[in-house]
């Protein structure tokens, strides 16, 4: 069996960072109390590595505090408390044809349910939307913009900037999907027009399953509605939600275990430094795109620059559907990548990859050397004949 040669990191990062594994064991043997529910050593110190953990997302993504870091179970949690909270009956959305799914399915069923118009943004051959198409669809009930920050098919950075200076202009909000981006890139969101960001926390973020972020930018709160409600451990008495932050939008137990790692892999993140990881990232990219684009019968997808993406790049076979090159690729070289739709299907409408079954994606991380890029080349070049 040929030794395990990881690229599936878009999915989610693997390995963490050592500190990750630490805290989360020590966690669960020394400590393993509920937060916000007791006043004894043991749920003091888990409130304190909670609040450790907002203030390092903060610092990351230069957030106004880090009250406005509400913990999520993932991307898609932030997405839907967002999408579900903020929107009404006859507002308009305007979206883009490369979202994933966590974007397009919630936005589907509130148009169903509450009557919400949704318009959506095409994408070019690189996988890249045009701001002024956001501009052109702008209506007097335009309440929301919705672009994805990276594609999680083609790795192409979004122009979130200008969308949401569009968005700005406009007197509507602006919502970032950053699953892909967020500890890949440097975000800075008290000097870009963001409104509301949601991103996972076993990405990039190099924490485990189960955790996400979503960002509200001051005064936001006014408008977005609890996306449940419960027990805060904080004004008891009341039986109306808390509208302070963080406790409007977390209600229950906090996942403690996952956000302990979570806590880890941010602090992690912050000792290298984003330029840091991100320099790695594109070298890696640079040396598969290079090896790859000589290839004969490989077919790449996404920007022509490297610098335009993040770690993610989608590839087709003509000599095999992607479930069976990625199946070879298992079998024959221990590389482990994903096949299919990845969740995006308007990408794949785009791309004209749909019918055929999607795209085979190899996404990088911190941990990814330039000797496991060589070899997964190697085995392409293997698989193409070259």
């Amino acid at each position: 069996m040929p030794a395990r040669l990881y690229f599936d990191n878009a999915a989610t990062s693997y390995p963490k960072p050592e500190p990750v594994y630490a805290a989360m064991d020590r966690y669960h043997r020394k400590i393993g109390v509920a937060a916000g529910r007791g006043a004894y050593a043991q749920a003091v110190e888990v409130t304190q590595v909670l609040q450790r953990c907002r203030q390092r997302a903060a610092s990351l993504l230069n957030a106004e505090s880090p009250d406005r870091m509400i913990f999520t179970f993932n991307a898609t949690d932030g997405l839907n408390m967002a999408l579900s909270g903020l929107l009404r009956p006859g507002d308009h959305v305007i979206t883009s044809q490369i979202e994933h799914n966590s974007v397009l399915r919630p936005l589907r069923t509130l148009a169903d349910t509450r009557g919400v118009e949704v318009d959506y943004v095409p994408i070019n051959g690189a996988g890249q939307v045009d701001p002024d198409e956001f501009r052109r669809r702008l209506k007097p009930a335009t309440r929301l913009l919705a672009l994805v920050h990276a594609s999680n098919v083609t790795g192409g950075i979004q122009p979130i900037g200008e969308v949401g200076r569009i968005a700005r202009e406009a007197g509507a909000l602006f919502l970032v999907d950053a699953a892909q981006s967020a500890g890949h890139v440097p975000i800075d969101l008290a000097n870009c027009p963001i409104d509301l960001l949601a991103c996972a926390g076993h990405k990039g973020l190099l924490g485990p399953l189960g955790t996400g972020l979503l960002y509200v930018r001051p005064g936001v709160e006014t408008h977005l509605a609890s996306f449940r409600q419960g027990g805060t451990g904080s004004r008891s008495e009341d039986d109306r939600q808390p509208a302070s932050l963080p406790d409007k939008y977390e209600s229950g137990n906090h996942n403690v275990p996952g956000l302990v790692g979570l806590e880890a892999g941010l602090a992690w993140i912050l000792s290298q430094g984003i330029g840091t990881l991100r320099q790695h990232e594109q070298q890696l990219v640079q040396q598969f795109v290079e090896g790859v684009d000589r290839l004969p019968g490989i077919r790449r997808y996404g920007p022509a620059s490297v610098t335009d993406q993040v770690g993610v790049v989608s590839l087709t076979f003509k000599a095999y559907e992607p479930q069976i090159a990625a199946s070879i690729l298992d079998d024959s070289f221990g590389i482990q990548v994903r096949a299919g739709l990845h969740c995006a299907p308007g990408v794949h409408r785009a791309l004209g990859t749909l019918e055929t079954g999607g795209t085979v994606r190899f996404s990088f991380g911190p941990f990814t050397t330039v000797e496991d890029v060589g070899t997964a080349v190697e085995a392409l070049s293997a698989m193409a004949g070259a």
